[in-house]
């Protein structure tokens, strides 16, 4: 997973409220435990025709959205069921941070353990970006600061846990491997205890 520390970027407006999972990622894609192919299916049945073909005026089929490493979603985003393959749609898309008013739990903590931020804002500030759509955000992690181009700065909260892992660029596994060398030295302490005991 790459680290998140900054990012400076255009934003994909998609300013539509309680955009569930199955529209994410329809569930007839859930079959594999692949991650390749899935930035194809994002948005599938919006994004295509029946015979398979773009559709033209749908925004991610646009060529200025490929650039674009933010979506900006109305209200509620990721309801619906639980399925991990929404954040990896989106993030093998190109996306690395959603910015909304809300997002449901379970998508919002699927998505931070899968390298995309989601970034909860105050209605003022997803309002102006909406008006704004060719502006830039710059996003710090570390200060949890999100920045629009009109000079205003707001925090967003982050699970103190997951944005060490964001930061480090592991997921949950990758951090307890980190670990490893201060396992080891409990474990020998530990079964040293055990052999004096014996």
């Amino acid at each position: 997973m790459a680290k998140f520390t900054t990012l400076e970027s255009k934003f994909v407006s998609m300013g539509i409220d309680n955009i569930d999972t199955d529209q994410i990622i329809p569930a007839r894609f859930l079959k594999t435990i692949s991650k390749a192919g899935l930035g194809d299916q994002l948005f599938y049945d919006w994004r295509y025709e029946a015979d398979g073909s773009p559709k033209a005026d749908f925004i991610l089929n646009q060529e200025a959205s490929k650039s674009k490493a933010v979506l900006l979603a109305g209200d509620n985003f990721g309801c619906g069921s639980s399925r991990e393959h929404a954040p990896w749609a989106l993030t093998q898309y190109g996306f690395r941070a959603v910015i909304s008013t809300s997002f449901a739990d379970i998508f919002k903590g699927n998505s931070l353990k899968n390298g995309l931020l989601p970034i909860v804002v105050p209605k003022d500030i997803q309002d102006w970006l909406f008006a704004n759509p060719d502006s830039t955000v710059k996003i710090d992690l570390a200060s949890q600061t999100l920045t629009i181009a009109d000079g205003r700065s707001v925090t967003f909260p982050v699970d103190p846990f997951m944005k060490h892992c964001l930061l480090e660029g592991v997921d949950e596994l990758g951090y307890i491997l980190q670990q490893g060398p201060a396992i080891e030295a409990f474990e020998a302490k530990r079964v040293g205890s055990l052999n004096t005991l014996a």
